[in-house]
């Protein structure tokens, strides 16, 4: 048999050099860690054999390296593009193996051309982080790197979906790139995010901390609100990626993408007809009305844990993806706050970006009181919901369950900021506010002057509700387009979906809007 050609010899060798990363030691290392490495990650991640690898060969500078061994094949990340579930996606993976994932110039170099790549075709751009930062060695190029990516992120934002799963470190000025992007996933006990590190932390402040508590998983979900969803391990978290990417168009001139659902489009729910209490003080779960509405089991809630009298989250309906916007009354009974605002407002700007219908659901009290809230900036960031939903040009379907009081009533979804189609259910309570509020206000004379002050109280808040609290009032004056039975919510809803799903929304011509952000 003949001798093998010298220059394939060598591609070949050059190729299985580039998969090795910073070498067999390291690689075993990382899996001793039960991390995987780069490429192990990336096939899992995409369907099987669909991986193109692009730059395997660039390498860090040599004059900027003093250490030949420092020089390493991909200089620390894996880039290319490949399918889930059949539609293309573009990926980079830092290789936390190689000079511990840091970036440099080149690195740099090699993520900008796949994001490149990506908004040129019309593709989701997905990042695997796990890296110990800036080049320390590289100096100004590795903060020109950094800056590169973020500018890519601002500029593509909205034109193609951008992921960052966090699968190790992500410190410093590294976590401005995720926090510019849609989504971010994490990997419990196994990832975290932070500006400033705990050894920093003590020195500056005193305060003594750990990678976890610091920033880890559970507090980016919980308290921070940085990430969007958690998982695990490294296989649940990428597994959640390729969920999350099936509601998702894979550009903003697409439609999200739909499929057969074997859920009877006019199911009947009549669990939903007694759900809501008689006593408007009493809780129910939102999330139960959600699951009744919904095709079954496609609700994928987003930031579960942060901000909890809100919820967000992607579902279908008849097979074709919505954005799901709710409060939930079992929790602060449902009160919108700072925290909340923030939460629906990208969701509802998020969904908008890419052609995925909203439908809201309604119970809210009014705006959370307080000193720390007024002094927190609650105008501002109330504000940002009616800026959202003002903006949205999707097709849009409100449900008022119970109360919608107020400025809350007016930010979540409703009529006259551009909603299609606005429902209200029998026990819908639609006001300027409630009606102890409203008695303490109208007639508090009339009540002091009386002789039993607390019965009267109790009449006038009786005819109030009679008077202004129910969803007739506000059909007559056409705040609502109909009233229906909670068990006719997933018909009514799926029908007019279907309706205005191609509407043509015409805003007036600008560069930006100015949000308050």
């Amino acid at each position: 048999m003949a001798s093998q050609n010298p220059r394939e010899e060598k591609l070949k060798k050059q190729r299985e050099l580039s998969k090795l990363g910073g070498g067999q030691p390291r690689i075993a290392k990382q899996h001793e860690k039960g991390k995987l490495t780069a490429r192990e990650r990336i096939a899992e991640l995409l369907d099987a054999d669909s991986f193109h690898e692009l730059e395997p060969f660039v390498m860090q500078r040599s004059d900027v390296c003093d250490n030949p061994d420092e020089r390493i094949l991909g200089d620390g990340v894996v880039t290319g593009y490949g399918q889930i579930d059949g539609r293309t996606v573009f990926v980079y993976a830092q290789d936390f193996t190689a000079n511990g994932g840091s970036l440099g110039e080149m690195q740099s170099h090699k993520i900008c051309r796949v994001m490149d790549l990506a908004v040129q075709n019309g593709a989701p751009i997905i990042g695997l982080i796990d890296s110990g930062g800036a080049r320390i060695q590289e100096g100004i190029r590795s903060l020109g790197g950094y800056a590169e990516i973020f500018r890519r992120n601002a500029l593509y934002s909205g034109v193609v979906p951008q992921i960052s799963m966090i699968m190790g470190p992500c410190a410093g000025g590294a976590a401005y790139s995720p926090a510019l992007t849609d989504f971010i996933l994490m990997v419990e006990k196994q990832s975290y995010m932070f500006i400033t590190g705990p050894s920093v932390i003590k020195a500056i402040t005193g305060e003594e901390v750990n990678f976890e508590s610091l920033g880890g998983a559970a507090v980016h979900l919980g308290t921070s609100g940085v990430a969007s969803l958690t998982a695990p391990t490294e296989q649940d978290s990428l597994a959640l990626c390729r969920a999350l990417l099936s509601y998702i168009p894979s550009n903003n001139v697409e439609n999200p993408p739909s499929c057969v659902s074997t859920d009877d489009p006019a199911r009947i729910a009549l669990e939903l007809n007694d759900l809501v209490p008689e006593d408007d003080s009493q809780p129910y779960r939102m999330h139960e009305v959600i699951a009744h509405v919904v095709d079954q089991d496609s609700f994928l809630e987003l930031q579960p844990t942060y901000a909890m009298n809100a919820i967000i989250g992607l579902a279908r309906m008849d097979g074709s993806p919505v954005g799901i916007v709710a409060q939930e009354p079992n929790c602060m009974a449902g009160v919108i706050d700072i925290n909340a605002s923030d939460k629906i407002c990208r969701f509802v700007r998020f969904c908008d970006c890419f052609n995925i219908p909203l439908v809201t659901f309604v119970d809210s009290p009014g705006f959370l009181p307080g000193v720390q809230q007024e002094h927190g900036g609650i105008i501002r960031h109330g504000a940002k919901v009616l800026f959202a939903y003002s903006e949205a040009s999707v097709p849009k379907v409100s449900i008022v369950t119970r109360k919608a009081y107020g400025g809350a009533y007016i930010v979540m979804s409703s009529k006259y900021l551009g909603t299609d189609i606005t429902y209200a259910w029998p026990t819908a309570e639609i006001a300027v506010m409630g009606p102890e509020g409203a008695a303490n206000i109208l007639h508090h004379k009339q009540i002091m002057d009386a002789a039993d002050p607390e019965a009267e109280r109790e009449k006038v808040m009786r005819e109030y509700r009679e008077k202004y609290l129910n969803p007739y009032v506000a059909a007559e004056a056409g705040f609502c387009d109909e009233i229906i039975l909670p068990s006719e919510t997933r018909s009514k809803v799926i029908s007019a979906l279907s309706v205005i799903r191609e509407k043509q929304v015409q805003n007036p011509p600008r560069k930006h809007g100015n949000p308050p952000v």
